[in-house]
């Protein structure tokens, strides 16, 4: 068959080269019949049995999760057993096989596909996001309904001499069913819908597993034991690569393997440039149990602790203030002294609490972060209480996103204020001079930053969401993800406003978006003035290499050019240039 290359969203670094094992929707092979009156009840118990059966299962898996597996997979298995529980799912197909007579497959597809249409008509990443989970629970279902099994028996001949390694290919794969493919020879995979943000692609960077998503029509383009190659810094895909093109992908993913091992040499090593100046890595942070990764790779702190992950999968029950607190100590304990930035949470357009509350036509323009947290008081007041109790074991440093107004921030620190005043009546230490920043991740936050400098303590510049409102993008959407461009020029504009604009306060300016990770830009930021990085763990000895090898007294000349720059072909050439200084 002729090769061909397909293009999508690159979500999870690396080269990958194996052959491919479609997964078939099992919606695909559901056959619809009508059952007889006398036997619908046996239809109904095969339908609560294999229900039944899916619970065990991912019971099993929730039991059965190796230790170094990413935290985000046991949520993302809680989140499937509560749809699984949900009467939407549990009851309503029973209602169908009764009234309609539909076999139990076809009752439980009609439901999902009217389920499914109603999230259509809603604008909202996440709760696209949670279509596909509803869809990834349907499939559990009918596979057990229909006696197929997902995954392939393993078979490592090869008559090329490599082991047969497998590269999952799916209009998309559901966590659980992932973490069965890392006890096999799985290797990569691609998916036809998913964004930056999706669950595939947040396990895939968790895993470190090369991946491309939003392929639009790999599954069907590409065919069962088809040579393919992930190229996962690109986003590229390559089915039935040429003789000529394998070896030079071979070659490339030995090289990077090669480069992998030396960097682990890093660990120790001055984050310095090559004319002396010391750069802040950080590191960014769902759960306290990523701070052993964070120091693993070296970081000099936590720039970034997503303490909203806390907060999700929990079937919409908040954690306590003493939960919070005992996850923000901890984190504080493990970085031993070192810098742990806790961010207030940034519930709201992706990450909403409650979806059956979340409704707003676009909830990325409406009450998220701040804007939430201030108009649910008490519960940010918790949180608050909680960073500060914990601020007593480490360096604590807190993190506002999503700011845009003076009153938003006049407001957050008074709040502050007066969760210190609750703390001191009740007894309780806190360190009086924790430090408190602003996320500039709003345009208009980066047009009037005299304001925060004049008020906040550090900024951290939130690349995902300024690119995102800068230029009117979904960026978890795959039909516009080309546009979603860090390298345009507004976009330039802004964060290089701000790094002067902390710089000339004498105030700390980091990066924590996906920016700050991507060794492509490392030069470009340098140039810039950035000093402070924060990124996933698994990028910081990359981005150290980049920096160890970086000579600020020729990147600085080149990048006011850059800054000067408007056409998108001359700044993307620029920025390649300044990794040959």
């Amino acid at each position: 068959m002729a090769s061909f290359s397909l293009h999508g969203i690159p979500v999870s670094r690396g080269i990958a080269i194996g052959r491919a094992h479609l997964l078939a929707p099992a919606a695909l092979d559901v056959k619809h019949y009508l059952v007889q009156e006398e036997h619908l009840e046996a239809e109904v118990t095969r339908l609560r049995e294999a229900l039944a059966t899916v619970h065990r299962e991912l019971q099993t898996l929730w039991n059965d999760l190796p230790k170094d597996a990413p935290t985000e997979l046991g949520a993302f298995i809680d989140v499937h057993a509560l749809i699984l529980s949900d009467p939407m799912i549990s009851e309503a197909p029973l209602d169908i096989i009764r009234t309609r007579h539909y076999n139990a497959e076809w009752a439980l597809l009609t439901q999902i596909d009217e389920l499914s249409a109603q999230f259509d008509e809603i604008e909202d990443p996440y709760l696209r996001e949670r279509k596909a989970d509803i869809q990834q629970v349907a499939e559990r279902v009918l596979k057990v309904l229909m006696g197929t099994e997902p995954l392939p028996v393993q078979d490592d001949d090869d008559p090329d001499g490599f082991k047969a390694q497998m590269i999952v290919v799916a209009h998309d794969i559901s966590p659980a069913d992932m973490l069965k493919f890392r006890d096999r020879s799985f290797i990569g995979f691609i998916t036809d819908v998913g964004g930056q943000n999706s669950h595939t692609a947040i396990v895939a960077r968790s895993l470190d597993i090369p991946a491309a998503v939003g392929m639009s029509q790999a599954s069907t383009l590409i065919e069962q034991d088809d040579w393919v190659i992930i190229d996962g810094d690109t986003g590229v895909v390559i089915a039935n690569p040429s003789a000529l093109v394998l070896d030079q992908y071979r070659e490339r993913q030995l090289q990077q393997q090669r480069a992998r091992k030396k960097l682990q040499k890093l660990k120790k090593t001055a984050s310095v440039t090559k004319d002396g100046t010391a750069i802040t890595l950080l590191a960014n942070i769902e759960l306290p149990e990523d701070c052993e990764a964070a120091m693993e790779a070296g970081a000099h702190g936590v720039g970034l602790f997503r303490s909203e992950f806390l907060f999700m999968g929990r079937a919409g029950s908040i954690p306590s203030e003493d939960e919070q607190f005992e996850q923000y100590r901890k984190a504080a304990e493990m970085m031993k002294g070192r810098v742990v930035t806790i961010r207030t949470l940034d519930l709201g357009a992706d990450k909403p609490l409650d979806q059956a509350d979340h409704t707003a036509l676009n909830p990325a323009l409406g009450l998220r972060a701040i804007r939430y947290c201030l108009a649910e008081p008490q519960l940010f007041l918790s949180q608050l209480r909680a960073i500060l109790r914990a601020s007593v074991y480490g360096k604590v440093r807190i993190l506002i996103p999503m700011l845009a107004h003076a009153f938003e921030i006049d407001q957050a620190l008074a709040m502050i204020e007066q969760a210190k005043g609750q703390l001191r009546e009740a007894g309780l230490p806190y360190d009086a001079t924790v430090e408190v920043g602003a996320m500039i991740e709003i345009p208009a936050a980066a047009l009037s930053l005299p304001m925060f400098v004049k008020r906040m303590d550090f900024l951290s510049i939130g690349t995902n969401d300024l690119i995102q409102y800068t230029l009117a993008i979904d960026r978890v959407d795959y039909e516009v993800a080309h546009l979603y461009n860090p390298l345009h020029p507004a976009v330039l504009q802004l964060i290089a406003m701000t790094i002067a604009a902390g710089h000339k306060a004498g105030i700390d300016v980091a990066v924590c978006g996906e920016m700050a990770g991507d060794v492509k830009l490392t030069r470009l930021l340098l140039g810039m003035g950035l000093r402070e990085f924060s990124m996933h763990p698994a990028q910081l000895l990359a981005v150290k290499q980049e920096i160890l090898n970086s000579d600020l007294g020729l990147i600085m000349p080149q990048t006011r050019k850059i800054l000067r720059a408007v056409e998108p072909n001359a700044i993307a050439d620029a920025v390649q240039a300044l990794q040959a200084l």
